[in-house]
């Protein structure tokens, strides 16, 4: 089958054909024909298949007629991060190019006046991070009434990011009348709830299994100590001794390890730049470009860089950190072997991290290979049990929960809420000072304002703070001045 046959108009065949593309993916092929029937589709595929290019060809064969009016956009395209929506809008000013189609990307770290000023023009594609968008609207600057076409993407990576509640308030915005694209790499079971209530009667393509991996990624395990110094050597041994190595994506769970993995490879010598959802829009990009034009062949990056970008010739993947839960190992991979090239995909596993290895191979179906030495699985299966007590961190902009429990600022992106771990436990033994111990104890001390302390309480459990002392500065005599 080739493009020409799936219904596209010719300024869009032509722009397809001077991209270089002649054959389209399995989901493009499915999805297209569908989209120009203005029918609402749920796509699954694995990430690399083409999933932009489902959604954005038709939506610009549909956009060929009508035009856009001020502060009214006519189709709407939701991205989880701001690199998602870039890319998104580089897809459109690619395939658009014989088209007079005019564009808005409302993402944060850029300035609202520029932002508001093309929205008063008028936009035929409105590309947008939730928070942003909403901002937006609340500020009296963006009327949704004239969407006719929804495309929420990357949708299993907005309920993670807890972008849910944000998305039902935006499609109450929106006309029902209006065609809504789903298109997600992984489908979790919510996807499935979430479907009734956003998609009518809505087309289900799936040509993958969820949660697979693609058979162009060789992936191998490489066994290293749990110790930072050992496991930083481990990182470099297996960028040296990596066969075809052109340049490798390396994932980092925590923010914090990213910029120390970046200094240590910088330290022995190696082109890198780093990328994670701390730093501003002008340095993410920066590091993107970086990569991409071959400026550094390592990219140290967290999760942020794990969803969707388009990134063609990734030789490697190095996961540095096993991620905690299994569908991120399948997006972190995915940025290796696309659009049909080979890659590779090593992750680094220490004896802590059996749990989730295990999970991820559960969940793959597939039994990695290790490269070189082993771990033995009653070491990893032991250290995982005792390490599986602690509480998971997400890495990179995840926040804790699941279903997004963090709280997110209006660009889009998450962060931590203060406060968020709720009461911690009393400390069991008592703490006392020096300076107070020397002090003899009134023989019947005030008891202390606020929380007092239970009368049940046995004597191993006496709770920190005054207790049954007073420190010594509350017995020094007050002068009263006469």
């Amino acid at each position: 089958m080739s493009f020409s046959e799936l219904g596209l108009s010719p300024k869009v065949l032509a722009a397809v054909e001077a991209s270089g593309y002649t054959t389209p993916t399995p989901i493009q092929a499915a999805a297209i024909p569908h989209v120009l029937a203005r029918r609402d589709v749920l796509g699954i595929a694995q990430t690399g298949t083409g999933k932009t290019a489902s959604f954005t060809l038709p939506m610009l064969t549909r956009l060929e007629s009508g035009r856009a009016r001020a502060r009214m956009p006519r189709t709407l395209i939701l991205e989880p991060t701001r690199e998602l929506a870039a890319q998104v809008e580089e897809s459109f000013q690619k395939y658009g190019q014989n088209h007079k189609l005019s564009m808005a990307l409302l993402i944060g770290g850029v300035s609202f006046g520029d932002q508001d000023a093309k929205l008063s023009r008028g936009v035929d594609v409105l590309i947008a991070t939730p928070g942003r968008l909403l901002d937006h609207s609340e500020r009296g600057k963006l009327l949704l009434t004239g969407i006719e076409i929804l495309v929420i993407d990357e949708a299993d990576r907005m309920l993670d990011m807890g972008f849910i509640p944000d998305i039902e308030r935006i499609c109450k915005l929106i006309p029902g009348s209006r065609q809504t694209l789903f298109f997600s790499a992984t489908m979790p079971p919510e996807i499935q709830r979430l479907t009734d209530q956003f998609l009518r009667d809505p087309e289900r393509i799936e040509v993958a299994r969820p949660a697979t991996t693609a058979a162009t990624v060789t992936q191998r395990l490489v066994a290293c100590s749990s110790e930072p110094s050992d496991k930083r050597d481990a990182l470099r041994r297996a960028i040296r001794e990596s066969e075809n190595f052109k340049n490798a994506i390396v994932f980092c769970n925590r923010k914090r390890d990213v910029g120390v993995v970046y200094n240590s490879l910088k330290k022995h010598g190696f082109k890198v730049a780093a990328l994670h959802g701390d730093l501003d829009q002008r340095s993410r990009m920066a590091a993107l470009d970086s990569f991409k034009t071959g400026e550094v062949s390592l990219l140290v990056a967290s999760d942020v860089a794990a969803r969707g970008l388009d990134i063609p010739d990734v030789s490697h993947v190095i996961n540095y950190d096993v991620p905690i839960h299994a569908e991120d190992y399948v997006h972190r991979i995915g940025r290796t072997g696309r659009a049909g090239r080979s890659g590779v995909a090593l992750t680094l596993v220490t004896p802590a991290d059996g749990k989730h290895l295990s999970a991820i191979q559960k969940m793959t179906g597939d039994a990695i290979e290790w490269r070189g030495d082993t771990i033995d699985p009653e070491e990893l299966a032991a250290d995982g049990r005792r390490g599986s007590g602690g509480r998971a961190r997400r890495g990179g902009d995840e926040p804790r929960g699941k279903k997004g429990g963090g709280r997110r600022d209006r660009t889009g992106s998450p962060r931590d809420e203060a406060g968020a771990r709720g009461p911690q436990p009393a400390e069991t033994v008592p703490v006392r000072s020096k300076t107070a111990e020397s002090v003899p104890a009134p023989a019947k001390p005030a008891e202390p304002r606020g929380r007092s302390r239970p009368e049940a309480a046995e004597p191993d459990e006496r709770v920190v703070g005054l207790g049954d002392h007073v420190p010594a500065f509350l017995l020094r005599p007050v002068r009263v001045k006469a």
